[in-house]
């Protein structure tokens, strides 16, 4: 395996106590961090009408990002396609590549990236959301717009994403199952493995994928990536003591309908004091390495060759930016970016 490239995933979380827009300046900031770092990609999500995750609208974002950052990748992880027009998509998409040609992702999804409410009003009455069937016909026609290349008997033919250019921002598939890995092997697409979101299975899912896939004119080989959980701090106690605020958070993601921002490790100890919200949190560790530098950098690597990536993104979320800060950056250190 070549040398392992390092990434970053960015929420936007909002800490208990914090705003959305205290959030939105930690990104910006965290971005900069990480670009000096020497992190290879810098993607941003999107979800919606969350009190937890403040970035709704990463096309918005990256433009803010890809302008304070001079080296990474930035792009989406993801765009939640279904809710939004193929053209459309790729207009946004388009104008970022012609404002930093080279540097944009465009990381697509078909999750909801909120509630059913949230969902249906997104929507806006489009009656077939979500249809299985429509997903695949989107992707098709959103890469096919990214590159002016609508096949001439198409319904849309002579409609243009603009503005048209020399390069298209390249696009990725996300998934937490097997599905969205089908269909990047399916269009000879790159794919990215959300095991911080399922951490079940995913190595099958990558493999499958790439013994599946077919080449294409943008894709000759097949390009597989993991996101997953880091926390990283001096010591293996300060990493486990740090991810309680984000495992109290995900047991309430999962026990209730809106478990609110992220909450104070204060909180998170006086919780665990009940033996059902311990194991429930317990288990939350399973889609995140945490630990030291050595730790994490071993459990990373040992990621790496389980799903033979060669890209690892990480999401790390905890209550103190200073010391989300300080994982990005002992972890860079540790792998001598």
């Amino acid at each position: 395996m070549s040398a392992l490239r390092l990434s970053v995933l960015d929420q936007s979380p909002i800490r208990k106590g914090g705003t959305p827009a205290d959030a939105v300046r930690e990104t910006l900031e965290l971005a900069q961090l990480c670009d000096r770092l020497g992190y290879h990609r810098y993607w941003l999500a999107e979800h919606h009408s969350s009190e937890a995750l403040a970035g709704s609208t990463p096309e918005v974002l990256i433009t803010r990002v890809a302008g304070l950052t001079g080296r990474m990748k930035i792009g989406s992880g993801g765009v939640m396609l279904p809710h939004y027009s193929a053209l459309k998509v790729a207009e946004n998409f388009r104008m970022l590549e012609t404002l930093f040609p080279g540097r944009i992702d465009l990381g697509i999804g078909r999750a909801p990236g909120s509630d059913q409410r949230t969902m249906r009003v997104l929507a806006a009455g489009k009656p077939n959301w979500n249809d299985p069937s429509d997903y695949p016909v989107q992707v098709r026609d959103l890469v096919a717009w990214l590159h002016d290349a609508l096949p001439d008997k198409h319904v849309a033919t002579g409609i243009t994403a603009q503005p048209v250019g020399g390069t298209a921002p390249d696009v990725w598939l996300l998934g937490s199952s097997d599905d969205s890995a089908a269909l990047a092997a399916h269009f000879g697409l790159p794919f990215c493995f959300a095991h911080f979101i399922n951490p079940d299975g995913g190595d099958g899912v990558t493999r499958a994928y790439r013994a599946h896939f077919r080449p294409s004119a943008l894709h000759p080989e097949p390009k597989a990536m993991m996101a997953m959980g880091v926390m990283c701090a001096e010591t293996d106690e300060e990493a486990d003591l740090l991810s309680k605020s984000r495992e109290l958070w995900a047991m309430r993601l999962r026990t209730q309908n809106e478990p609110g921002p992220f909450p104070p490790v204060e909180e998170a100890l006086a919780a665990e004091k009940d033996p059902r919200t311990r194991a429930f949190m317990a288990a939350m560790r399973r889609r995140a390495v945490t630990g030291s530098p050595r730790t994490v950098r071993a459990g990373i690597e040992d990621h790496a060759r389980r799903y033979e990536v060669e890209e690892i993104m990480l999401v790390t979320i905890c209550f103190d930016f200073a010391k989300r800060k300080r994982s990005y950056e002992l972890i860079a250190e540790a792998f001598g970016l």
